[in-house]
């Protein structure tokens, strides 16, 4: 981890998340950032509270990474448009989170995905010190690194062996496993939000949908219709 500035920092005296920007004050580049977390976050909640009983989990989306000291401090961040840490507490000291600071923390994401805005250079650029590709090969080091592209119906998903990112190939469902998780992530076509797109969701490992909050709801009240059409079919009036 590079420390540049000019600023007498101790390591006792580095600037945790309430002293760091929140923001480059930059808009949103893809309108679609923020459906398609909320989708991943929500359909992957069941599962990490079986893995996390106790709460103590990070999802970050949009949430800077700092991973090193520069001026302007936010040019030492890294925001993946959507990140999961395992094993931190979910707040700090009772605040949320307004930052991942990893020299407080010191545990590195398990997957981090970023959603193509523009013709995915920045996403794989590999120049040091400042590409997106080698800080999160070379500092950040997420366990998986996924680019996908929504306009391509593409993803391609990374794992960090040996210290290097090595690009994995799907399997017979097109899917790629993230067995820390017992889960699988791909591309599923359909539409959410009232938009029809290739959106980047989960499975289970024997190739079950994983459904948000909505999509649970939704299936039940079609249980429920369907038990009672059988009743009414046996004479039987349902209760309401």
């Amino acid at each position: 981890m590079e420390f540049t500035t000019d600023r007498p920092y101790t390591e006792t005296s580095l600037p945790d998340h309430t002293q760091l920007p929140d923001s480059d004050g930059t808009f949103v580049k893809n309108w679609q950032e923020h459906p398609q977390s909320l989708l991943l976050t929500a359909s992957l909640t069941p599962i990490l509270k079986q893995l996390h009983p106790n709460g103590d989990y990070c999802i970050g989306q949009d949430l800077g990474i700092y991973w090193r000291i520069i001026e302007p401090p936010e040019r030492g961040a890294q925001a993946p448009d959507w990140f999961y840490v395992p094993n931190v507490p979910a707040t700090l000291n009772g605040k949320t989170r307004r930052s991942y600071v990893l020299w407080q923390e010191y545990i590195s994401p398990l997957i981090a995905l970023e959603f193509v805005s523009g013709n995915g250079e920045e996403e794989r650029d590999k120049t040091p010190w400042k590409g997106k590709f080698w800080i999160y090969e070379q500092v950040i080091k997420p366990g998986f690194y996924g680019i996908y592209e929504a306009s391509k119906a593409s993803l391609e998903m990374y794992e960090l062996i040996g210290g290097t990112y090595e690009l994995l190939s799907p399997n017979q469902r097109g899917h790629y496993a993230i067995k820390h998780l017992n889960v699988e992530i791909g591309l599923w076509q359909g539409e959410y939000q009232n938009v029809e797109l290739p959106w980047l969701r989960w499975w289970d490992l024997e190739g079950n949908l994983l459904l948000d909050g909505d999509e649970r709801a939704e299936l039940e009240r079609q249980k429920s219709d369907r038990l009672m059409a059988q009743l009414r079919a046996l004479g039987v009036e349902p209760e309401l």
